[in-house]
């Protein structure tokens, strides 16, 4: 009879369990969403997050509120994501450091994918060299031309060294033999913005999109693009392909994530937020403006995406090393 009444218990707690979590996926959200911008303000990913945020938060009861803390190439903000409760009120944006530097070069102890729930991709972006609008070179023959006449002399800005923006100039330099001294400006956009102006950088590796401001107001220009047609938004940029170089299609990507553990019921009312938000007419127009693609990706799709993103970029990162490019 004891056993019984203990069985009946357990029972009885098994099921209040599961009818707690169902009544609460139905009536998420009922409090405000924090998200994580792993970077600093000012920036792509943030501009890209903030305005996507804004939008999706008028489909919801509660507010979408965006956070910035920046360090380890993204990881230090992302890491609370991951420690978060799994509830779906913390989420954070993911872009290429946080799937492949990050957990490579294992900057944050204890960092890993497996502690998040991709929730979907919302952007992707080719990636761009820019210069200043006074720069000597108008385009991007003259500006090789220079490079293989004084090898090493042109200097170009990257995010850091082993990060996505030095692996694709080390891809340029691969594909057209030119070499370039690299100067590396960890802080982001915002760092390499300065160099960029101030003189101290030739040029930048970045997106067209994360210098849309500086371009639109004549400060700027793009040089050539990494992608196999040209930028809506900036059609006065060639690209690498029409110039007759093969391989050079690289890019950036920017995927909103949860917590690991996250009711599916709770991820898949996220996804249908930001799906709303991103198919709406006003984030199309925004995206049409700046120059970023957007892309979609949903939680089905979006987690095959980067862990095949990470799988192929480790191995090239593996063959630089094997041939001595990069360090270890």
């Amino acid at each position: 009879m004891k056993s019984r009444n203990i069985i009946s218990i357990i029972l009885v707690i098994m099921f209040l369990s599961l009818f707690s979590i169902a009544s609460f996926a139905q009536d998420f959200p009922t409090k405000d969403i924090r998200t994580i911008v792993p970077w600093a303000s000012g920036g792509g990913t943030d501009a890209i997050i903030r305005v996507i945020s804004k939008i999706a938060e008028k489909s919801i009861p509660t507010a979408i509120y965006v956070e910035n803390i920046e360090g380890g190439l993204s990881g230090v903000g992302l890491y609370e994501v991951m420690n978060a409760k799994s509830d779906g009120y913390t989420i954070g944006g993911f872009t290429y450091d946080s799937i492949v530097t990050v957990p490579r070069q294992e900057l944050v102890p204890g960092y890993s994918l497996d502690k998040v729930k991709m929730i979907c991709l919302v952007t992707k972006e080719a990636g761009a060299m820019v210069v200043r609008e006074d720069a000597p070179w108008k385009n991007w023959e003259e500006f090789a031309a220079a490079a293989k006449e004084n090898p090493r002399k042109i200097s170009v800005g990257v995010d850091g060294i082993g990060n996505a923006q030095h692996l694709r100039l080390l891809k340029i330099n691969e594909v057209t033999g030119l070499e370039f001294k690299v100067l590396p400006y960890p802080g982001g956009s915002g760092e390499k913005k300065e160099a960029l102006l101030s003189g101290e950088a030739d040029a930048i590796m970045t997106s067209l999109g994360d210098f849309a401001p500086l371009i639109h107001a004549g400060e700027v220009r793009g040089l050539i693009e990494m992608a196999d047609q040209r930028n809506p938004q900036f059609t006065d940029v060639p690209n690498f392909q029409e110039l007759g170089y093969e391989g050079l299609v690289k890019g950036s990507f920017v995927i909103l994530a949860t917590t690991a553990g996250t009711p599916d019921d709770v991820v898949a009312k996220l996804e249908q937020i930001f799906y709303d938000a991103h198919h709406s007419d006003e984030f199309r127009d925004w995206a049409q403006e700046t120059g970023v693609v957007a892309t979609w990706l949903g939680t089905d799709e979006v987690t095959d995406y980067a862990m095949q993103v990470q799988e192929d970029e480790f191995e090239m990162i593996q063959k630089l090393i094997d041939d001595g490019v990069i360090e270890g």
